[in-house]
């Protein structure tokens, strides 16, 4: 028999065999204050002592005064029939128990054992009524110095001793805060602190590295009869750490918390990959199970919120990889590679689960075959409706294939993902450029999403721009792309920054160019191309010239001499960068045989769209829905947000898809679980080098057999580099996965005794 029947607070509970008292009377609904205990962790009286600690560089010894730590002693109770008030956390519930929570005695013995862990806490802002209103740097009213405030801790408000305290009470009696004064460590790494002076000694940390993650690198002693808290060497690398955070994750209080911890962005932080990327793909699932060598379902996974996975891999711009924790420590996981690697395994397993609705009748117009029409395609499609793609070029894709280098991205891994989304029904129908929205709501489309993306070059205002010789990086890139013959002669010069720039720069040098120059106006710090690319053009020979600025170009005998101005930074201007200045008198002359604008783009359209249009000729729309002012007329994309990634365009798209199916008639849920969501096991292991692990470069061609040819430049990882990288990863989200503590209700039961003012302080409140 697995069921036990016993008695909390004259209610009747079931419990399992072996549970506790405190786990039956969670289970219940019934709530026991306690600040040690966590539902995944052991209990803190189960877990050893270390032979010794380090707290910095200092080492501390355990002088074995005790063998176990006794814990909060908050969650005492009655049984009827003893006379003690036993902890709930130890005491196994047993058949035909009868147990109380809620009397005069456990009231009293719970503030008892309160007062004792407040001695060794900063506290005196629980017993004033001003708590709610008082900022940290606000005067305090009562005097209190600073080490003795709860406004300060990172976890004020957030704070399970606070609330544990406001559920027990506080009694008329001073708190007399004793002060460990014990160091900061504050500067060993940039992913947490640790402020032992808030230290409650109740050992989550510890169980939680030992017992749940393996790593074995916190670790407690007896000083003086105390629990002291500290790591296993003398700092968290030579203990072992795996930097996870999930000691933050338990601690009560403010002892160890994440650097510049704000709770409004805390669950943001605990997978920071994820909440980066535009269509929020579970970019840890993925890794993981990249890192067990499951790329079938680390494919499933990214092919649920992503069409174009190994386009991505190749292209991505990897927000993702900005804030990722690693990163903290020395290089970020290279999220996107990893991702290609799993899109190149592909078995095709994705397909099994995926969600497909019946037919619905209904037709939908997309202008555009770029990232954005595609996806809202493919989605529209599996949602049940009847989709035509309009594309104006010969080709699909649209800058993915006419804008993207084939050394950058192969034309054959585009194609393949492109025919993927033709399987599931969509119509795709290249030279076919749309004038007119009218028509296509005459010929029975019932919904439109235009997707045309940003084609065409800004005008510079550059006295001589049209001189023949003289080309815009996007009509180059395409010229290229769609095999027509493109003369670059001797001497290139690329006008710009971005990566339509770098794009230009390297694809002129592939052409024949012996000497190819980018020149820009700011510096290379203010560059909005990516830092690979730019690294990339530098390793190939690419010349980047900064702080100048062409005023008039000229063609004179089939030479185009361009005159510069040298350019100093000035004040910030609306792009947040500092604007470059012209420096009077600095003005000289070069001669080249093609120059590349690559200045921006925006987008071209149609004036019988009758759309309205918003700075830079970008169709207006509802941010929420992606809905133009025209009922049934819906956009997104470049269109809509100027020159962007191919992953912001498939974010774009995925909202349209939702918000258009709603329009229909559909429930707008897009949204498909391609492999099944596994419990993680987050047990590591010791690794004594993790933290020191480098990031594993991407096998590229030498640089010498690169410029004469438009051969893909990166071979991607092998199945043994790829499971390297990903072992790197530290599993931030594994703290979503840990249990809820349980807290108690915001409004305290009218039988608690109210947190009390000692009347001395009362006057001064």
């Amino acid at each position: 028999m697995d069921k036990i029947s016993l008695t909390i607070n004259d209610k009747p509970i079931t419990g399992k065999v072996g549970m506790t008292v405190l786990e039956v009377a969670k289970e219940a609904g019934i709530y026991i204050p306690t600040l040690c205990y966590h539902p995944d962790l052991q209990s803190s009286k189960e877990v050893q002592t270390s032979e010794s600690i380090y707290r910095r560089t200092e080492r501390i010894g355990d002088d074995r005064s005790m063998s176990k730590p006794e814990g909060c002693q908050l969650c005492v109770v009655e049984i009827k029939g003893t006379g003690d008030l036993p902890t709930a956390c130890t005491t196994k519930a047993t058949e035909g128990m009868v147990v109380y929570t809620d009397t005069p005695q456990i009231h009293q013995k719970q503030r008892d054992n309160l007062r004792l862990i407040l001695i060794r806490h900063p506290s005196l802002c629980l017993d004033c009524d001003r708590r709610q209103r008082c900022q940290p740097s606000d005067i305090c009213l009562r005097s209190a110095t600073v080490a003795e405030r709860c406004v300060i801790c990172p976890k004020n408000m957030h704070c399970e001793l606070q609330e544990v305290t406001d559920y027990i009470g506080i009694d008329e009696r001073p708190l007399p805060y004793t002060g460990t004064k014990y160091p900061i460590v504050d500067t060993e790494t940039p992913l947490f602190d640790r402020d032992y002076n808030y230290c409650i000694s109740c050992t989550r940390c510890v169980r939680v590295c030992r017992d749940v993650r393996g790593a074995d690198a916190l670790g407690y002693v007896f000083e003086d009869g105390k629990v002291v808290l500290g790591t296993r060497g003398p700092s968290l690398k030579e203990s072992g750490c795996v930097f996870c955070g999930l000691c933050a994750e338990v601690c009560p209080v403010g002892a160890i918390t994440d650097r510049n911890f704000r709770h409004e962005e805390h669950r943001v932080k605990l997978a920071p990959c994820q909440a980066a990327c535009p269509v929020h793909m579970d970019v840890p699932r993925y890794v993981r199970l990249i890192k067990e060598g499951r790329y079938a379902e680390s494919l499933a996974v990214i092919r649920e919120t992503a069409p174009f996975p190994e386009v991505l891999g190749y292209v991505c711009v990897h927000f993702c990889e900005t804030p990722c924790c690693r990163g903290e420590l020395e290089k970020a996981i290279a999220i996107r590679d990893l991702k290609r690697l799993a899109a190149e395994q592909d078995t095709g397993l994705w397909k099994q689960r995926a969600k497909f609705t019946a037919p619905t009748g209904k037709r939908i117009a997309v202008i555009g075959s770029g990232p954005a029409g595609l996806t809202a395609a493919y989605y529209l499609t599996k949602q049940g409706h009847e989709l035509t793609v309009f594309e104006a070029l010969p080709v699909t894709g649209g800058m993915m294939r006419v804008g993207i280098p084939t050394y950058r991205l192969p034309a054959i891994v585009l194609e393949k993902e492109i025919k993927e989304i033709e399987s599931v029904g969509v119509k795709i129908k290249t030279n076919s450029r749309v004038e007119s929205l009218d028509e296509l709501f005459e010929q029975g489309y019932q919904a439109i999403f235009i997707s045309v993306g940003a084609h065409q070059g800004i005008t510079m205002g550059i006295e001589g721009e049209t001189t023949p010789g003289v080309i815009d990086g996007v009509d180059f890139l395409r010229e290229v792309s769609l095999g027509k013959e493109v003369s670059v002669g001797n001497r290139v010069m690329v006008m710009g920054g971005g990566n339509v720039a770098t794009d230009a720069s390297q694809t002129a040098l592939r052409l024949g160019a012996k000497e190819v120059t980018i020149v820009y106006r700011r510096t290379r710090a203010e560059m909005p191309a990516g830092e690979e690319e730019v690294e990339e053009a530098l390793e190939e020979g690419i010349k980047l010239e900064y702080l100048m600025t062409p005023t008039k170009i000229t063609n004179k005998h089939g030479k185009l001499r361009v005159e510069f101005i040298r350019m100093i930074l000035g004040k910030v201007d609306e792009s947040g960068r500092r604007r470059p200045v012209p420096v009077t008198g600095s003005e000289f002359t070069k001669e080249y045989d093609l120059v590349i604008k690559a200045t921006g783009q925006e987008p071209v359209v149609p004036d019988k769209f009758g759309l309205k249009l918003e700075k830079g000729k970008r169709i207006k729309v509802a941010p929420e829905t992606m809905a133009t002012a025209r009922k049934g007329v819906y956009a997104g994309g470049d269109v809509v947000s100027g020159p962007a990634s191919v992953i912001e365009a498939i974010a774009a798209g995925r909202k349209a898809a939702s918000s258009i199916d709603k329009y229909l008639g559909g429930n707008g849920e897009i949204e498909e679980t391609l492999i099944e969501v596994e419990k993680t096991n987050p047990y590591l292991g010791r690794q004594e080098d993790f933290a020191d692990k480098p990031r594993l470069p991407m096998p590229c061609l030498p640089v010498e057999e690169r410029t004469n040819n438009f051969t893909r430049v990166k071979f991607g990882y092998s199945k043994t580099e790829g499971t390297s990288e990903a072992e790197r990863c530290l599993q931030c989200d594994l703290r979503c996965g840990l249990s809820p503590v349980p807290l108690p209700l915001k409004k305290r039961l009218e039988s608690k005794p109210k947190v009390l003012v000692p009347s001395r302080q009362r006057a001064s409140v």
